[in-house]
């Protein structure tokens, strides 16, 4: 089958929908009972579709899939030898160095906007800390959103650019955390550029909700709840302030998505004039 007919839902009256993405497991999209033909966009983004039944596997893009299994390869190696299981004695300290080495660190980046100075290694540690996490839960976890927001994201935009949003979330993320705090606490870990992959889905439902003529505002209900759970999580068991990198990364995920969407700005500042 053609892959620009794979899995939209095909009703009467030629209306286009998707079937719904749960916001609360972020699962791969449900498949559709059957395929039809799609109309040619001329916004610049493909349908809000999910994969067709004649592919058991609809595959993950190489580039998110790359993403992955480096976040974590970088978290099995480190654990291994954390446990003595590779590495030898040396190897209980393999995560402190990663740390020390490829965390960013907001004092460091004060340091070089105040002199000017930008070392190679410490320009490196705004793309690297994405690959640092504090245990294997953490990069689990974030491994497993990326590969369902990236999918979403990558099926739609490409694989470049689901790249691109990935990189630049997590630039933006680093730099909003060090210009608004002064945590002596490294920035670490994959959720804030996921965050921005969630602002990329959240700019597509936002635009597909517009098309079918329904409330645009249900497009932020997944950062709604995102960050509901991280204030409940934060009462409960403490929290920390890396949620501004989160919406640091969303925001830019958001706008980057629109960037890259012909017509896109238009489409966004149109609506902020008309409310």
């Amino acid at each position: 089958m053609p892959e620009n007919t794979r899995g939209v839902n095909c009703v009467a009256g030629g209306v286009w929908t998707p079937s719904v993405m749960s916001s609360l497991r972020l699962e791969f999209p449900v498949r559709v009972a059957y395929p039809c033909p799609r109309a040619p966009s001329s916004k610049g983004l493909a349908p809000m579709s999910d994969p067709d039944l004649t592919s058991p596997v609809n595959p993950i893009p190489p580039v998110v899939l790359a993403l992955f299994i480096v976040i974590l390869g970088v978290e099995v190696t480190v654990s291994l030898g954390a446990h003595g299981l590779a590495g030898g004695p040396t190897a209980v300290g393999w995560r402190l160095d990663a740390l020390q080495r490829y965390a960013f660190s907001g004092e460091i980046f004060d340091w070089m906007v105040q002199t000017r100075r930008f070392p190679p290694e410490h320009l490196l540690r705004l793309v690297s800390y994405p690959f640092v996490h504090a245990n294997f839960t953490q990069a689990l976890f974030a491994g497993v959103m990326l590969l369902a927001l990236g999918k979403f994201v990558g099926e739609r935009l490409g694989g470049l650019r689901a790249l691109a949003i990935f990189v630049l979330s997590a630039i933006a993320a680093a730099v909003v955390f060090a210009v608004i705090t002064d945590s002596p606490a490294p920035l670490i870990g994959a959720f804030p550029p996921v965050y921005g992959l969630i602002g990329a889905f959240t700019y597509m439902l936002w635009v597909h909700l517009g098309r079918t003529g329904e409330r645009q505002l249900q497009a932020f209900r997944l950062i709604g709840l995102l960050m509901a759970l991280q204030l409940l999580f934060g009462v409960l068991f403490g929290g920390d302030i890396t949620w501004i990198a989160d919406i640091a990364g969303f925001v830019a995920g958001f706008a980057l998505c629109a960037a890259f969407v012909p017509g896109g700005w238009q489409r966004l500042i149109g609506y902020m004039r008309r409310d």
